[in-house]
């Protein structure tokens, strides 16, 4: 739950006031021998009393694979049911109260409630239920007992999936020149995760949940005539139940995750000078992990006495300086300060204790980041806009200590011609920094010629182009196409070079006036090459890596029979994803590795029936046809000396029938 006023909002609430307009702006306007009375809208007074609908849901679901759980609210097979709902109340001494519900009583749905008196104070509570599925009726020969792992000669059935309930309650109040607010909420999650160790051998088991967090905001804003300020304070605080995993014959072979907290205390506002904004932040905070470590032989550490303190900062500036032309500037710092505890470590090889100490580095970051823009209206229609980016950062104890990402860019926006809307953006971006593997620490543990594409040098093309084309009347048509290219042109062994691209279509329909329709569309293409090396020298192999991903759908809406009683309605989407890998060794010889290939079917059908002016009843039909194959899924024991989950894709029909009755509040 968050109560905090969004900066951007505020700025355009603030410019959208008649002391931010020119001078011609009509709240300038000289009002003082105006008689408003005259010109009162006698009809656009606010509803007292009750208003809203409230929604009651009865229908059953055949579902075979939980997974479809994901797209129909719950996994339940058979008969299920909900509440779903938007009421309102006010009267007319300011008091007011909202309740909206969605879908409340399965496995995915929310509540929000909130009453107060308006411009004084409000009350919110909060309820979300969120439910995600991996797989059901998982089958494992290892059984989970209060940390204890232990085989077991019958398989153990569970569910991969996670279930989150959070609840929250805050308070705002409301003066004239400042607004308070505080809120807390709790999240607690449970289910079941996928996880793994080696004792000696590989075993995946399915590892339970048991988790809650915190959540603990509060803050002040103040406002005058052209400037706002807020201080605030984010809290969050996590705690993991579950024990750490052991064996009968070994304690502790895996470390749960560890209790933490962060905290962080921010400064942020706004300041408007005639034509100029000016708005900032500085934010500091601390991350806290201050747990028990698992017994590890030869470890010198008992606990982590996890610290890093942080530190932000932002500062912006925009200026109209003619009717023509705006410009922009903004900087941005970000320092993380590892401050967690050291040790000396014995080192390790492959083969033996090398006999030599080590002391773990804890990872410093600093960021800075530069950004210039500039817009100008050439003429009526035609606005040109440019900028240039730049973001530095400095690691310490890294692979490369320093890189600096260079961009610039360019738009042009045309509105000049009837029913067209015309966009294009150009961008060139450039990586470069300090010398690769500068670090001792980490020189030894790679390849010599190894890039981590996030570290590599690169050189990044890119352009897009929006068309929105209105031909009449009961048509729009709205599409985007993009194309990126990215070169790691120094880089031997890891990511070479990678070419994403792809369209987004988009089609409103207003056939007749009791007939409507909708389509649209997508496709992306990933492509990308690269280099590896088995010899821990010169690349010996690449791979080239298509990913294709593609997005349809399409709708229709007829309303108007039985005397404007009955509206049908369908609406269908298509999925597909595909992604195929093609390894081949320097001598040509290809080498197999399993395609990952998903698709999926969904279609809703419905009737709406109003029965009078209060009450309307739907019913709808849901349909998900799911397929997907992932090579890494393999049965319990189909890779010698490895117990797996077995294997989990999903190939399913699902169905809901679903009934509707609702009431509308007048």
């Amino acid at each position: 739950m968050s109560f905090k006023l969004n900066m951007i909002t505020l700025a355009m609430t603030f410019a959208a006031t008649p002391a931010m307009a020119a001078n011609f702006a009509v709240g300038n306007a000289n009002t003082d021998a105006v008689n408003f009375g005259k010109y009162e809208c006698k009809r656009c007074t606010q509803a007292q009393g009750y208003t809203g609908e409230v929604s009651v849901h009865a229908g059953y679901n055949n579902v075979d694979d939980i997974h479809a759980g994901n797209a129909l609210g719950t996994a339940e097979d058979g008969a299920i049911g909900a509440v779903s709902g938007d009421v309102r109340y006010q009267n007319d001494e300011g008091y007011q109260a909202k309740l909206q519900a969605h879908q409340l009583g399965m496995d995915n749905g929310f509540a929000r409630f909130s009453a107060g008196k308006s411009g004084v104070y409000s009350v919110n509570l909060d309820y979300d239920s969120i439910k995600t599925y991996q797989a059901g009726n998982v089958e494992s020969p290892f059984w989970h007992n209060n940390g204890m792992l232990t085989p077991s000669d019958t398989m153990r059935v569970f569910d991969l999936a996670k279930q989150r309930e959070k609840i929250g309650l805050g308070v705002e109040l409301k003066q004239d020149l400042f607004d308070a607010y505080i809120g807390y909420s709790q999240e607690d999650k449970t289910g079941h995760q996928s996880s793994s160790l080696v004792a000696p051998n590989p075993i995946n088991f399915g590892l339970p949940i048991d988790a809650r967090t915190k959540q603990l905001d509060a803050g002040i804003n103040v406002s005058g005539d052209n400037w706002l300020t807020e201080l605030a304070y984010q809290g969050s605080y996590y705690e993991n139940k579950m024990n750490h995993i052991s064996l009968p014959h070994l304690y502790d072979v895996q470390a749960a995750t560890p209790d933490n907290q962060a905290h962080q205390v921010s400064l942020s506002g706004q300041y408007q000078l005639n034509r100029t904004v000016m708005s900032g932040r500085v934010a500091t905070g601390r991350m806290i992990q201050d747990e028990d470590l698992v017994n590890v032989s030869g470890s010198p550490l008992q606990s982590w006495d996890g610290q890093v303190d942080t530190l932000d900062g932002r500062f912006a500036i925009s200026s109209m300086l003619t009717n023509r032309l705006r410009l922009g500037a903004s900087f941005a710092y970000s320092d993380r300060d590892n401050q967690s505890s050291t040790a000396e470590f014995t080192q390790y090889n492959y083969n033996s204790v090398t006999g030599t100490f080590r002391q773990n580095k804890p990872q410093d970051i600093t960021r800075h980041t530069y950004k210039l823009n500039a817009s100008y209206r050439i003429a009526s229609g035609y606005r040109l806009q440019a900028g240039y980016d730049r973001k530095e950062v400095e690691r310490t104890f890294s692979d490369r200590e320093q890189t600096h990402d260079d961009s610039l860019w360019m738009k042009l926006n045309v509105r000049a011609f009837d029913k067209f809307n015309v966009s294009i953006k150009g961008e060139h971006a450039n990586r470069s920094g300090s010398e690769y593997e500068a670090s001792k620490d980490t020189s030894s543990e790679n390849n010599a010629l190894l890039r981590k594409y996030y570290l590599a040098d690169r050189k990044r093309n890119a352009v897009e182009l929006t068309i929105n084309h209105t031909p009449n009347n009961w048509i729009s048509v709205d599409l985007t196409t993009r194309y990126a290219n990215d070169d790691y042109h120094n880089t031997q062994i890891g990511l070479t070079e990678a070419q994403d691209y792809g369209y987004d279509l988009n089609v409103n329909l207003q056939f007749s006036k009791n007939l409507s329709g909708y389509g649209f569309g997508g496709q992306q293409w990933i492509n990308s090459n690269q280099a590896g090396s088995q010899s821990y020298g010169s690349a010996d192999w690449q791979a080239d890596v298509e990913d294709q991903f593609i997005n349809l759908g399409a709708g229709l809406n007829y309303a108007g029979l039985m005397q404007d009683k009955l509206s049908l309605g369908i609406d269908y989407l298509f999925s597909n994803s595909i992604s195929d890998t093609y390894p081949t060794t320097t001598d040509g010889q290809s080498l197999y590795y399993g395609d990952y290939y998903s698709y999926n079917h969904s279609a809703t059908a419905y009737a709406n029936y109003a029965i009078s002016d209060e009450m309307a009843l739907k019913l709808s039909y849901r349909y998900e046809r799911y397929f997907d194959t992932d090579p890494a899924n393999v049965e319990i024991n189909g890779i010698p000396g490895m117990i797996t989950l077995g294997d989990i894709n999903h190939n399913y029909n699902a169905h809901q029938v679903m009934l509707s009755f609702t009431y509308k509040l007048r």
